[in-house]
């Protein structure tokens, strides 16, 4: 689950991103990750994240900064409406 803003990432940028944990889909953490060229789809830029390479989507939700990933991600689980 990502929801992005596209900006045009280069390689080696460092970004934010909100990352859906894939064994548990209810739990969700903004976490570090560096723009790469794909080792297998050369041309290609991917998020190197917890040691793997993700192509990048439309859908992913990176940012630039940290407080850019937050402040979504306060609006995406705002779960204040519940209260």
């Amino acid at each position: 689950m990502m929801i992005v803003e596209k900006k045009e990432y280069q390689v080696g940028d460092q970004v934010f991103v909100i990352y859906r944990n894939p064994h548990t889909a209810n739990v969700s953490n903004i976490n570090q990750a560096e723009i790469v060229e794909h080792p297998e789809n050369k041309g290609e830029k991917a998020l190197f994240l917890h040691e793997s390479y993700h192509l990048l989507a439309e859908d992913d939700a990176v940012y630039s900064t940290y407080e850019e990933a937050e402040k979504m991600y306060n609006k995406i689980f705002d779960y204040e409406q519940y209260d």
